[in-house]
């Protein structure tokens, strides 16, 4: 039996290496293009608009270098003025807070309901001071923090104006 199992195996063999080198010669014919030769012309082309790439790729990359940086600026700006103006909130509630015990330390020593009223008085007088001059100054911390904030967003406007005209 191995005999006839040999024989028949070399046909099949044979079968099949010729098939592949049929499909070889096939798949050369089918992919095979003649070569040609690119005309110059496209090849300038086809380095120039690399090139462009290249240059708008770099002058991509340096804006959002220089939008990165401004943002940080930005946002330390910001912490620094939001830093600021929440210890002068802390700084006018310790202040309220003082005035008001005092007040009322004033008030538990009062002999007359006159000597009471005039302290009441007084004191709103002076707080009323007080709130004017703490709400006038957070105003101005909060428009000196807008004014900083926005600083860095005008220069690169400018920035990119120029350069438009430029082009």
């Amino acid at each position: 039996m191995s005999e006839t199992a040999t024989a028949t195996s070399k046909p099949a063999a044979k079968a099949r290496t010729a098939k592949a080198s049929t499909s070889k010669t096939a798949e050369k014919e089918v992919f095979s293009m003649p070569t040609v030769e690119m005309p110059a012309v496209f090849r300038e082309m086809t380095e120039k608009g690399v090139d462009s790439a290249r240059e708008a790729y770099a002058k991509m990359k340096t804006a959002s270098e220089e939008a990165t940086g401004r943002m940080e600026e930005t946002i330390e700006v910001t912490r620094e003025g939001l830093y600021d103006m929440n210890i002068k909130a802390v700084d006018a509630a310790q202040e309220n807070a003082n005035a008001m015990f005092s007040h009322m330390k004033d008030m538990f020593g009062a002999k007359t309901v006159s000597e009471a009223i005039e302290l009441q008085s007084t004191f709103m007088r002076k707080q009323y001071d007080a709130l004017t001059n703490q709400a006038k100054d957070m105003q101005e911390s909060a428009a000196k923090l807008a004014n900083s904030v926005s600083e860095p967003a005008k220069t690169a406007f400018e920035k990119a104006m120029k350069e438009s005209k430029v082009l």
